[in-house]
């Protein structure tokens, strides 16, 4: 279960909606939600949770590219918002890498072998077959690490620090709101 607010910082404190995310497929597109939430250009934050796994904070200020925090970046890749925060930058991967990877894949039998020819296998005494060693995970372009990922300092000057921030897990969204000053008007739409 989802569950996604839009925080908006105003003259008077701020102002919190619950927000559908059924027509948002792209990081720009949440970034503009975001904006239209905006007033006057001043911050807002997104809020994205998937119960009990995984929390995602998306900062907006005015034009500025947003800033991402994600709680546990590999249960997020499991989800489809997940999906739409773990950029390629928050990855630390070449942007469209992944585009170029799978294209030259169609062209290229990357085995060494031509279509229809069955692989040789290998005969070497001190060889050990890869399926005995499993994948090596830091060889893995596509791997997407355990734990947070992306900006700790993302709500610092807010009043959650970045050791606050890494210790929120199952009711982060009411201690953020709170620590904001903004639990009442979270309240009022939860």
């Amino acid at each position: 279960m989802y569950f996604a607010a839009l925080l908006a910082r105003t003259e008077d404190g701020w102002e919190a909606s619950d927000t559908e995310l059924d027509d948002v497929e792209t990081l720009s597109d949440l970034t503009d939600l975001a904006r239209g939430a905006s007033v006057d250009e001043d911050t807002v934050l997104v809020y994205i949770e998937q119960e009990d796994a995984w929390f995602g904070v998306i900062r907006v200020d005015g034009e500025e590219d947003p800033r991402i925090y994600v709680s546990d970046a590999s249960a997020a890749a499991r989800s489809s918002y997940g999906e739409i925060l773990l950029t390629d930058e928050l990855l630390g991967r070449e942007p469209g890498a992944e585009d170029e990877i799978a294209a030259l894949e169609e062209l290229v039998d990357l085995d060494g072998t031509e279509d229809g020819e069955p692989e040789e296998p290998q005969s070497d005494a001190g060889s050990v077959p890869a399926a005995v060693t499993g994948p090596d995970l830091d060889d893995d372009p596509d791997a997407v690490p355990a734990g947070p990922l992306g900006d700790l300092g993302v709500l610092a000057d807010l009043g959650v620090s970045e050791k606050d921030l890494l210790t929120l897990r199952t009711d982060a969204l009411a201690e953020i709101a709170d620590a904001l000053g903004a639990a009442e008007v979270l309240e009022a739409v939860r």
